[in-house]
């Protein structure tokens, strides 16, 4: 009944967006970011510079009575030279918090990895295209439009038939998140289904997502983002990036952590701070880095190239870094009572990867997210975590 009525377009500002950190401008629109501009400055690799520029976790949030809402964008997608095209990035669309639709946006931008050790690349440019949504509920309603958690996502134009407003502060609370590439969303099929997302729903909280695949590894300018971040509850997801870069050894990483808590705490010195350690990894558990693709069998895999006999001199591996972060957790909170720690592998161990085993070594599966953020959810917003209500 509505499919003829006039289309209105909405500026995409700030107080319609969630979850990022920084907007760029671009030639086509806009660009979020979930790193600010002084943190891109430092960044040493291309890898980091990609994946924050993923919008896991952001999102539109608008109020309307729209019946059909269309989001102008142009999507970057990463390919990897010898395998299939990647499928193209979901969009959700919540109503009033319920999930009602998806989209994707075929085309744009594409950038080959041409050597994934070298980390060279190549980019196709390609046109801007529309996630479409019809058939929406024509009352009054809060809309959310989850952006794709891994591609690239410049912002180009909003239209619906009916006006937008922005939806006023629920007094929902902010929860941070820092982590790798499993933070990041690797293997979820939508943006609502990273295990941080659908942490996030069960705790009721508003998520700001800083989880880049590859990227968790105490940068100085990360701490610095996540200090200057608003927030009411934090999380740092700590140690698999620091072992499969191979990036740094015991007598470091002690006070690399220690440096990376102290400038959080500059600028939440009393807000619940969460450390969690690495969810289990059989091919890093004792085995320290490098980590490689193997395509051996035509798949993508990853092994670790370290030796376990250099642990003795400080090469790091999963066990050796839970036990180190365990210790300074420990060490700390005795003059930071809201200063806890998770075993990653209360998340997701020995049970869980019998019953959903990581698929290429490294990264959980659909539901491996679903089973993480059911654990997370229980051990940190429920009764007796340290993200529960009242906790202070």
């Amino acid at each position: 009944m509505n499919a003829d009525r006039p289309r209105t377009t909405t500026p995409i500002t700030p107080d319609i967006l969630r979850g990022f950190l920084d907007l760029e401008p671009t030639p086509r629109g806009l660009l979020p970011h979930r790193l600010p501009a002084a943190a891109r400055r430092q960044i040493p690799d291309e890898q980091l510079a990609l994946t924050e520029a993923q919008p896991s976790g952001v999102r539109l949030v608008f109020r309307t009575a729209a019946t059909v809402v269309e989001l102008d964008t142009l999507p970057t997608k990463r390919a990897y030279r010898g395998f299939p095209p990647p499928a193209d990035g979901v969009y959700d669309l919540l109503v009033d918090g319920r999930l009602t639709g998806r989209a994707t946006v075929p085309g744009g931008n594409v950038l080959t990895v041409t050597d994934m050790v070298a980390q060279t690349s190549e980019l196709h440019e390609g046109p801007v295209g529309t996630a479409r949504f019809t058939g929406l509920p024509a009352h009054e309603k809060d809309v959310e439009i989850w952006l794709p958690h891994n591609e690239t996502t410049e912002l180009v134009a909003l239209r619906t038939d009916a006006p937008v407003a922005p939806v006023p502060d629920g007094g929902r609370r902010v929860w941070l998140h820092h982590g790798s590439s499993i933070s990041h969303g690797s293997n979820a099929t939508r943006p609502t289904a990273t295990w941080p997302a659908l942490a996030a729903a069960r705790g009721d909280v508003e998520p700001v997502n800083l989880g880049f695949g590859g990227g968790a590894l105490l940068d100085p300018f990360t701490a610095r983002a996540l200090r200057d971040t608003p927030a009411d509850l934090i999380s740092l997801k700590i140690g698999i990036n620091l072992v499969n870069t191979d990036a740094m050894r015991l007598r470091a990483f002690g006070p690399a952590v220690h440096g990376f808590l102290d400038t959080v705490r500059e600028g939440h010195p009393a807000t619940p701070l969460l450390v969690v350690s690495s969810v289990l990894c059989p091919v890093q558990e004792d085995t320290p880095g490098p980590l490689l693709p193997d395509f051996s069998d035509g798949t993508l895999k990853f092994r670790a190239t370290g030796d376990p006999a250099e642990r003795a001199a400080g090469r790091l591996t999963l066990t050796v870094v839970r036990e180190e972060l365990a210790r300074i957790v420990a060490a700390r909170a005795a003059e930071d009572p809201n200063l806890h720690y998770l075993d990653g592998r209360d998340l997701y161990g020995e049970k869980d990867y019998a019953e959903f085993p990581l698929p290429d070594g490294i990264h959980p599966d659909p539901a491996g997210h679903h089973r993480i953020a059911e654990n997370f959810a229980r051990l940190a917003f429920g009764d007796g975590g340290p993200f529960a209500l009242g906790t202070v």
